[in-house]
């Protein structure tokens, strides 16, 4: 794993302050490229070939061909023996160099080759031109930025910003979305003018132009087969997964949260590991809150090396440093546990496996359950809804456990009321209209009037054409919250501390096989994951695949009505860009509401706190 950046110009001082202010996505080795149509650096995290034939740029046997990557591929072994039958020659042992033949092979095609995690730039000089991909699912990140004579990229936003000729400015179309998403979607992000790639997309530099190219694309088509063989497939695909996924020449570990989708995967290293498997949980003072009990019970069950991490409230600063890391605000609440979790593991091995994708797989989430009950829910006239259920909810103070019966009825009214284009997604929407009047300012109201936020929804569900319903939601979700929240952070947290983490979830092999699976099975009356159980039904404790998804997640509703209060007052009422873009008296009314209990702000007012610490990093407020 490594960070890259690159523009299409001379310059060492700038390539080498941007090469350096990613060191943390790659301590161990540093390299860099210039020549007068382009300068390339790089920061190697090693895992494949430890020695300094591994560092990069990395080129082909006449130098006309280097290479920037961040990511790894699983299948290189098999690849290089195809291309040394096809002439070409290695000096190196690592998956880097196979990129680049492949390359000289298959020009752009060659990213359809490759199985596995990556973010690349490849400069060409005999075709003076850069050659950008990035991963089907998008794990790997890469952002960039483009004018009319300059184009510059990187694997994080700060090394981008570096480039004193950017102007930073904050898109408000992109904060718009963040304050009801809790991220930024792409290819927008917080900074006007920087984008992200896509997922599954390629991108040329040459000549003052940029050209982007899609190559891959999820495709749902259900197929008419029984349980048996989808479970089957499911175990096979998994557990190949899981295998090849612990190539490496530095230790590996695993996440293990005593969820389903952490317990198979743990299960099948423990199969093909000689030792046993270095596994880590985190956990809560609050026990609505903490998992430490099943991840006990799957360590013991395939005997494990287990390592628990308690985590009590915590120093504000440890949270500004995540934010710095994130580039752009995102208010997601399971950042801090993920965070603690991959210093924690770092500590005992390069290398780690976790279960992210598991869920939108096969529907693990309960806002698929809450879309599904809402069509019936629906069926109550609107008014009956709206100005009867609705108000004498929204009525009932929330209580302080993660749950509860209370709590989930409210966010079920409260989802169910925002407009039926938002689809599941409604239920991890966390804004309104009526909100958004009270609580942004008028100016800030003027620049996104035009701007419906639950469109980005709909029109990735319009993309989808199959007619089977959950399907083309799971569709959705991998499209979006897996992409812009889900991977966002696991790869910021996971590099803040030279981290690398796989996802075996998110083989494409296995991600297109699912996509087959009709979503009945998926989500079978109101069970989720119900094929994906029956798969594990005699690989796991029965306890394990029957218990409710639980999450990964902290008490931030608590902690802001005691430890947090007056950090958070302190700095709300205080800060240039809350004064800037909203109202400062309806904010404090939601600040006293909720430190009350008499409703539960903490999505809105920790997404402005996040926003306040964000700004104050990268611009100095």
């Amino acid at each position: 794993m490594c960070g890259i950046c690159g523009f299409n110009w001379s310059d060492e001082c700038l390539i080498e302050k941007m090469t350096d202010i990613l060191d943390h996505r790659g301590p161990d080795q540093k390299g860099t490229l210039i020549d007068d149509n382009v300068s390339l650096g790089n920061r190697r995290l090693s895992i494949i070939d430890l020695s300094e034939k591994g560092r990069q740029p990395i080129h082909n046997e006449d130098e006309s061909i280097f290479i920037v990557y961040n990511g790894e591929i699983y299948n290189f072994k098999e690849l290089r023996e195809i291309l040394e039958k096809n002439g070409h020659d290695f000096y190196s042992n690592t998956d880097t160099e196979v990129i680049v033949h492949a390359y000289e092979q298959w020009d752009q095609d060659c990213v359809n080759k490759f199985r596995g995690m990556f973010a690349f730039a490849i400069w060409d000089s005999n075709k003076k031109q850069l050659f950008l991909a990035r991963d089907r699912l998008g794990i790997k990140p890469l952002f960039y930025f483009f004018d009319s004579d300059k184009f510059i990229f990187a694997s994080e936003i700060k090394s981008i910003l570096l480039d004193p000729q950017i102007k930073m400015e904050i898109d408000p179309t992109a904060l718009h979305y963040y304050l009801g998403y809790e991220y930024v979607p792409a290819p927008l992000t917080m900074f006007k003018g920087i984008k992200k790639l896509l997922p599954a997309h390629t991108l040329i530099y040459n000549k003052g132009t940029i050209t982007t190219r899609r190559y891959w694309k999820l495709l749902y088509s259900n197929t008419e087969r029984n349980e048996g063989y989808y479970s089957k497939k499911i175990y096979d695909l998994l557990k190949e997964s899981v295998e090849i996924r612990l190539i490496s020449d530095v230790p590996v570990g695993a996440f293990l949260s005593g969820g389903i989708d952490s317990s198979a995967m743990v299960g099948f290293m423990s199969q093909v590991m000689e030792e046993p498997v270095k596994t880590f949980s985190i956990g809560y003072e609050d026990e609505t809150y903490s998992e430490l009990e099943y991840a006990k019970q799957i360590s013991d069950y395939f005997c494990t090396d287990h390592k628990e991490i308690l985590i009590n409230p915590y120093s504000i600063d440890l949270y500004e440093n995540i934010v710095w890391h994130l580039d752009e605000p995102m208010s997601e609440f399971s950042l801090l546990p993920a965070y603690i979790f991959c210093k924690n593991a770092r500590k005992e091995v390069t290398v780690a496996l976790s279960g992210e994708g598991g869920d939108e797989l096969f529907a693990g989430y309960e806002r698929f359950i809450a879309s599904k009950l809402d069509s019936y829910y629906k069926m109550i006239p609107h008014m009956i809804r709206k100005n009867v259920i609705s108000k004498i909810v929204n009525k009932i103070p929330p209580k302080s456990e993660k749950k509860g019966t209370i709590n989930i009825l409210k966010r079920f009214t409260k989802g169910s009321d925002l407009p039926v284009q938002g689809r599941q997604m409604r239920w991890q929407y966390f804004s309104n209209s009526d909100e958004e009047k009270k609580l942004y300012s008028k100016s800030f109201i003027s620049q996104t009037k035009n701007l419906n936020p639950l469109n980005y929804i709909n029109e990735h569900f319009q993309k989808c054409s199959i007619q089977d319903n959950l399907n083309r939601e799971l569709f959705v979700e991998i499209n979006t919250w897996l992409v812009n929240n889900v991977l966002v952070k696991v790869d910021k947290m996971s590099m803040a501390n030279s981290l690398e983490v796989r996802v075996p979830y998110l083989d494409h092999k296995l991600v297109d096989f699912c996509a087959t699976i009709p979503g009945d099975l998926k989500l079978k009356g109101l069970t989720t994951k119900y094929i994906f159980k029956k798969a594990m039904l005699k690989f796991l404790p029965k306890n394990i695949i029957q218990r409710k998804k639980q999450g990964f997640s902290f008490p931030i509703k608590n902690w802001l009505r005691d430890e947090l209060k007056d950090y958070m007052i302190d700095l709300l009422n205080n800060s240039e860009i809350i004064k800037k873009y909203f109202n400062i008296y309806y904010m404090n009314k939601l600040i006293n509401q909720h430190i009350r209990g008499t409703h539960n702000h903490s999505h809105r007012l920790w997404a402005l706190t996040t926003l306040e610490i964000w700004h104050r990093r990268f611009f100095g407020d």
